[in-house]
């Protein structure tokens, strides 16, 4: 059966779930946890619109020690599911059909950290471009309803995450 995609306004709700859920994994996860992350849509207000879909970035010591956590997220009733085909991360949603978090997990370390955090980042600094994002979303997902919604979300929008990235690469060459 596909996944049908809905978008909703934004609201702080969001954010509240988030620390919520942030408890539970820094229980799961407390010996190699480095640091735990809200990102994705529903953590930028200013987008206006996102899948209510919490999505948590974790940072972990060792990316081979969470497989040792994997019975733990069963219990607060994620599925894993691995690499999901990004090697070196580990993947874990919470709900079936209707999902409600996601949780990516990657080591110290790893460039693909700095995606997700420069991007949240850019666009909360430039809400016009987020503003814009929002609007993309609910172009795509009229077009889109399915399960291609995120793949073709994902294509449209790879320029705007290289330009977050050479801004957040540009920032943290004026820090040094």
């Amino acid at each position: 059966m596909k996944r049908q995609w809905s978008i909703s306004p934004w609201t702080k709700e969001w954010h509240l779930q988030f620390e919520i859920e942030s408890e539970v994994l820094r229980e799961i996860f407390q010996t190699e946890l480095v640091d735990i992350h809200h990102v994705g849509s529903t953590s930028v207000p200013s987008i206006g619109y996102a899948k209510s879909i919490i999505d948590i970035l974790i940072i972990v010591k060792d990316i081979e020690q969470v497989n040792v956590y994997n019975e733990q997220m069963i219990q607060a009733g994620y599925r894993v599911r691995g690499e999901n085909g990004i090697p070196n991360r580990r993947y874990f949603t919470k709900g079936e059909l209707q999902r409600t978090h996601h949780v990516h997990i990657y080591q110290k370390g790893d460039s693909r950290i700095l995606t997700y955090l420069d991007f949240k980042a850019y666009l909360m600094h430039h809400p016009t471009e987020a503003e814009k994002y929002g609007q993309l979303k609910l172009d795509i997902l009229a077009s889109y309803p399915n399960d291609q919604y995120q793949q073709v979300k994902e294509n449209r929008i790879n320029h705007l995450v290289e330009k977050a990235l050479r801004w957040g690469e540009e920032g943290r060459k004026r820090l040094e």
